[in-house]
């Protein structure tokens, strides 16, 4: 566990913004920043299909500033980059089969929005701290597990590609500019407040969505690909004890759970839990198996020991925490 205390004292009064923040990763790390005492600004695009919700600010309407606006618009992250002490930068497209479609929306979005981002703090605000999520993707086929942040990067679709340019790039701004920055590759994130419509953003999730409507989960192949899925909670207690960590300044780190679970186990997780639903396994899709990057684990050392950080949640926690939230509020996420 974070050092709770510590965050407090840090946040209380602060400046900061989250992009893309009405996703799930934003809108819950508004909430606990909220609670810490910062002031809170999110900035969302409210690209339909990302996931962005009103609805995730339950509660917390009157004290998160919402402003609606494209990180892909330099004018607007020329302003409200000004007078923040910390940016969460989270603004993204989210699904690497959607790269490959349209790989132009994807490096407007993943790459030259972050530059803007980038270019924005250069000139406006040099004195600001960056917190960039990437992706466990970034790795592309993996040859060790678990997986350090030294194992070569070798991405196999635009989507990674351009989230390890852009990862370069806030290294490049570090090592030139000063312009502090906090680099993650993330792994599978699930939990309250994400999307349950489609499976490229967040696949637990809509994994709990079609099992609560009682339909037939498709793994793929033969479901013993191994995964690290992270609940939402233990991701936001990593990058709020980020944002106030000096140790933490221009270091890379993977953030995950640091176990591994099988697919098929994960899916068979979710329908026990759910009580509805089934298990049903598939041939792997051309889109897919193309881009098959092997089993994944997390190597969290690194994080753990840099932000005094470990992750609480068990799978099948996780799973149960994220139902009860959805059966009472699914009408919010569904429809």
């Amino acid at each position: 566990m974070y050092n709770a205390a510590a965050a407090a004292t840090y946040y209380r009064d602060k400046n900061v913004t989250i992009t893309g923040g009405l996703g799930m990763i934003g809108s819950n790390l508004a909430r606990s920043l909220v609670d810490l005492g910062a002031n809170v600004t999110i900035v969302d695009a409210m690209l339909a299909q990302f996931g962005g919700n009103h609805f995730n600010l339950s509660g917390y309407e009157d004290r998160i500033h919402l402003i609606a606006a494209d990180i892909r618009d330099r004018s607007a992250t020329d302003s409200f980059i000004l007078n923040q002490h910390v940016i969460f930068n989270f603004a993204a497209q989210v699904s690497h089969n959607d790269s490959i479609r349209d790989p132009y929306s994807d490096a407007q979005i993943n790459y030259l929005g972050h530059l803007n981002v980038l270019e924005s703090a250069r000139v406006n605000n040099p004195d600001v701290r960056i917190i960039y999520s990437g992706s466990r993707l970034q790795y592309g086929k993996v040859h060790s597990v678990p997986t350090s942040e030294d194992h070569p990067l070798n991405p196999e679709t635009p989507y990674a590609f351009n989230k390890t340019v852009a990862e370069s790039m806030y290294r490049y701004y570090y090592r030139l500019h000063g312009i502090d920055s906090v680099l993650f590759r993330i792994t599978n994130p699930y939990g309250v407040r994400g999307q349950m419509k489609h499976s490229g953003y967040g696949i637990v999730n809509y994994f709990i969505g079609c099992a609560m409507r009682g339909e037939a989960i498709s793994v793929f192949g033969d479901g013993s690909q191994i995964r690290d899925y992270i609940y939402i909670s233990d991701l936001v207690d990593a990058l709020v004890a980020a944002g106030a960590s000096v140790a933490a300044r221009g270091k890379v780190m993977n953030l995950g759970s640091g176990r591994g679970t099988s697919f098929r186990e994960m899916a068979e997780t979710v329908v026990r839990v759910v009580g509805r639903g089934s298990v049903s396994l598939v041939p792997w899709p051309k889109s897919y198996i193309n881009v098959e990057t092997g089993d994944f684990i997390a190597n969290i050392d690194l994080a753990r020991n840099t932000l005094g950080w470990t992750p609480e949640i068990l799978l099948e926690d996780g799973v149960r925490i994220t139902l009860h939230y959805y059966e009472q509020y699914g009408g919010h996420y569904f429809e």
